[in-house]
């Protein structure tokens, strides 16, 4: 799938489970007249995903997919992406593991955040395992998708320290702020590199 980042801007999806704090960030950076994307549709694996609303709010496109069969519900969302022209993922908070078949039809077309630095504490339950460990940094990772967790090429990340009275929620909030200032300049910089 051919990038062209002139004044078109690429066609998105964003993939959600959850609140929509990272989608709502996405869809405002991709209203800027310098922003390379257009938000056409959100994706999620849970009807009840408060980011939905955002789907409403600012008039994109919603769809519910059930990840009960991967393969039915990948095939769907395929096809579904196809139709509407999409180059390129961004997933924000989406808890479901896509697989490498799925990955291969946007080869260094997807993106995730990830609330570490990623090549540390992939997974889920960051930020508690990052406490447990008594770190006196964490931060975000901006990361292409491959088809192994968390493991692709680090497009950005950003430090952020941790203090002594820090617990996971209180970190969590501190990162997110981070994670909203990272992932549009992340994607800035991979789609001018493409």
């Amino acid at each position: 799938m051919a990038i062209s980042t002139g004044t078109k801007k690429i066609k998105t999806a964003v993939f959600i489970s959850g609140t929509g704090s990272n989608l709502e960030n996405l869809i405002k950076f991709s209203k800027l007249v310098k922003s390379p994307i257009s938000i056409e549709q959100i994706i999620s694996d849970n009807p009840k995903a408060k980011g939905l609303k955002f789907g409403k709010y600012f008039k994109i496109k919603t769809a519910v997919y059930n990840f009960r069969n991967i393969n039915k519900a990948e095939k769907e969302i395929l096809s579904d992406l196809r139709k509407k022209k999409i180059n390129f993922i961004c997933l924000a908070g989406f808890m479901k593991i896509l697989s490498k078949k799925f990955i291969q039809n946007f080869r260094g077309k997807i993106i995730n955040i990830h609330p570490s630095l990623l090549p540390k504490y992939k997974g889920l339950n960051t930020h508690q395992r990052v406490i447990k460990n008594k770190e006196n940094f964490s931060g975000c990772t901006v990361h292409i998708v491959n088809s192994k967790l968390d493991a692709g090429k680090i497009i950005l990340k950003k430090k952020v320290k941790i203090s002594k009275k820090e617990n996971s929620k209180s970190l969590a909030r501190k990162i997110l702020i981070q994670e909203h200032k990272l992932y549009p300049r992340a994607i800035k910089k991979l789609l001018s590199s493409l």
